[in-house]
């Protein structure tokens, strides 16, 4: 189609044709860039967080003396260093008895043993190889019956609250909250009331964080009727 001619206005179809366009390259690039720009914002985050660990050091051991130059990432290595030398240590007999002790001594102190039992608690479970957070994906109506989301499987009820809610009777999950699954909200559930999925807790967790954007890939025909919850009859 040729160019219209000079001083003539552009038709009205070809100003919408050309909005569109702009429209559809600005989504893309921005597509193509937020990951990438929020990715790097991360890591350039916690790379200079754990520079700061380089400060631990003496003056004359800074590899900015020997070196002549700062080299962002060096306080990485160091942290990772502390982290494999501490978890060499507190896996042999001597190592063991020192961390009991020291568990031992923040739980006598009145401020720091509940923080400090709470959060090595949620750390056990999280990192621990035989932690059982987020066991399964489920679906639950949340947050009221008729509305659907994703929650994870944590366990079952304990304690007292065993005694009012069944374990056999009774689930423990988690509902996340989107796009930041950090946050969310413990439930106790009955078992008939949640669905167990057939796609995997990484596959689950993109799925919220991505705000259902990103559907995970499709099961093969039966797959989902094969999922069962834990201990079920």
């Amino acid at each position: 189609m040729p160019p219209p001619p000079a001083g003539r206005p552009v038709p009205v179809i070809e100003r919408a044709r050309i909005g569109a366009a702009l429209r559809r390259w600005l989504l893309s690039g921005l597509l193509v860039l937020v990951p990438l720009i929020v990715t790097l914002w991360v890591l350039e985050w916690v790379v200079s967080t754990l520079d700061q660990t380089l400060n631990i050091l003496p003056e004359a051991w800074q590899p900015e003396r020997w070196l002549g130059m700062r080299v962002p990432g060096m306080g990485v290595l160091l942290a990772l260093a502390i982290v494999l030398g501490i978890g060499a240590l507190a896996s042999n007999y001597v190592g063991n008895q020192l961390v009991a002790w020291w568990h031992a001594l923040l739980q006598r102190i009145p401020v720091v043993r509940s923080i400090y039992s709470g959060v090595k608690q949620v750390s056990d479970t999280l990192l621990s190889e035989k932690g059982n957070a987020f066991r399964q994906a489920l679906l639950v109506q949340w947050p009221r019956e008729g509305m659907w989301t994703i929650a994870f499987l944590t366990g079952a009820p304990g304690g007292d609250v065993a005694r009012h809610l069944p374990p056999q009777d009774y689930l423990s999950v988690y509902v996340p909250t989107t796009p930041n699954p950090t946050g969310g909200y413990f439930v106790i559930v009955h078992r008939r009331d949640v669905v167990p999925l057939a796609m995997s807790v990484d596959e689950a967790l993109t799925y919220v964080i991505s705000m259902g954007v990103i559907v995970p890939g499709a099961r093969k025909p039966g797959a989902a009727a094969s999922a069962s919850l834990p201990g079920a009859a």
